[in-house]
């Protein structure tokens, strides 16, 4: 699976940013803030030319000692003496390359380190950037090989203070000690980047989830709009295709037939202004009408007896009282999809419904019809309210089968678990 990566800055790595740049080193602020080096090469912070500069002056101090060395040395020329210090403040004067090309001055400063006495802190500075700037490979190599040169610069020109073995011993030392510290304040970058990122991937995984949240409480409205207004609208279908095809039909079934109808339209109405509620204010209403459970059962199959369907209820539930509230939402509209499913496709076949179950056994509700007697016309978009059925099963840790019998006709069983 492929990742996306997302540069731009968490807020609170941004408003700090935002407020001491200059506190920022210009190669983490380009990490952190990839706006501020779009436009080229990053550009220096006050805190890059505090400290360039103090590691110039570093640089020439230490030149200048070894130069006040070099001139007392009686076995050093003069006209030695004086190149040696022109190639060392070189050598200083391009520590102010050192964020640009820190692998290349590191890898200059190695004949000029051995050459030039007064560029030996210069050296240091190229080899402090390599390792804050590089990693450790390149570090390995270029601080091996001055740290292999170091007895062969000091057999070349011994220092007259110090013997042989004690001036390696301690220019060893403070290579080894230069080395650490860049290494040390590289991982101390690292370690910040690597808190940017996962500051960054907590907030990315947040939005993720709230949008994931969204979605299936969006799916969750979209199957409880099916699931009730498709029953409703099927009751309107009914009796309106039999007022129509039957208007000289007695006064007092018509007059029945209007008042489903009317009955129908205002709770199907009642339900979308609900659901529509929820839509807008982005949480359930505490105050609406409760959600059908178990006990509701009844009143849904004498609603469709009134639609004019043969529906036959074995309700063998031991203790319906103690059924779950979401179990029994979820067996309501599971036989509330079947029934309307049934009145589409099969119309005037008997339809039974059978709800069994127990405490530890779990709650199995059947809806079955036998084959329709002639030519049923297709109902577009056939399918989808079993597709949510199914999902609504599982999402409850239940089942649901459906599907052609033996006899012809269709079953629709679930089971629900139940304690």
């Amino acid at each position: 699976m492929s990742t996306v990566r997302d540069d731009r800055p968490t807020p609170a790595v941004a408003g700090v940013a935002g407020r001491r740049r200059w506190l920022f080193p210009s190669a983490l602020l380009h990490e952190i803030d990839p706006d501020a080096g779009r436009s080229g090469r990053p550009r220096r912070t006050a805190r890059d030319w505090i400290v360039d500069f103090t590691c110039f002056v570093l640089a020439a101090a230490i030149g200048l000692a070894a130069a006040d060395t070099l001139n007392g040395d009686p076995h050093t020329s003069h006209s030695l003496a004086v190149l040696d210090q022109v190639v060392g403040a070189l050598a200083c004067a391009a520590v102010w390359l050192r964020r640009r090309w820190p692998f290349g001055l590191a890898v200059a400063m190695i004949p000029v380190g051995l050459l030039s006495n007064t560029a030996g802190g210069a050296a240091m500075i190229a080899l402090f950037t390599l390792a804050v700037h590089r990693p450790f490979r390149y570090v390995a190599w270029i601080g091996g090989v001055q740290l292999a040169l170091v007895p062969l610069f000091y057999w070349m020109r011994p220092d007259p203070d110090l013997p042989y073995a004690g001036a390696v011993a301690f220019a060893e030392l403070l290579s080894v000690t230069v080395i650490g510290w860049g290494m040390f304040v590289r991982s101390k970058r690292q370690l910040m980047l690597s808190l940017r990122d996962r500051a960054r991937r907590a907030e990315t995984e947040a939005r993720l989830r709230a949008e994931q949240a969204q979605r299936l409480a969006r799916e969750a409205i979209a199957r409880e709009m099916h699931d009730v207004l498709a029953h409703r609208l099927t009751l309107l279908s009914v009796h309106a295709g039999a007022l129509e095809f039957r208007p000289d039909a007695p006064r007092e079934e018509i007059a029945r037939a209007a008042g489903v109808i009317r009955e129908s339209a205002h709770e199907a109405l009642q339900d979308l202004r609900e659901i529509i509620g929820v839509l807008r204010a982005g949480e359930p209403d505490e105050t609406g009408r409760p959600q059908p459970t178990l006990a509701a059962l009844d009143t849904l199959v004498a609603e469709s007896r009134e639609a004019g369907m043969k529906v036959t209820l074995d309700s063998r539930v031991t203790d319906p009282a103690t059924v779950p509230a979401s179990v029994g939402r979820t067996a309501y509209r599971i036989a509330q999809e079947a029934l309307t499913n049934a009145r589409k496709h099969a119309p005037g076949t008997e339809v039974t419904v059978t709800v069994s179950g127990a405490p530890g056994e779990g709650l199995t509700v059947s809806v079955r019809n036998p084959p329709p007697e002639g030519e049923v016309p297709p109902v577009p978009g056939s399918g989808q309210g079993l597709i949510g059925l199914t999902e609504r099963a599982t999402l409850a840790g239940g089942r649901l089968e459906h599907g052609a019998d033996a006899s012809g006709g269709f079953r629709v069983r679930a089971w629900l678990p139940w304690g």
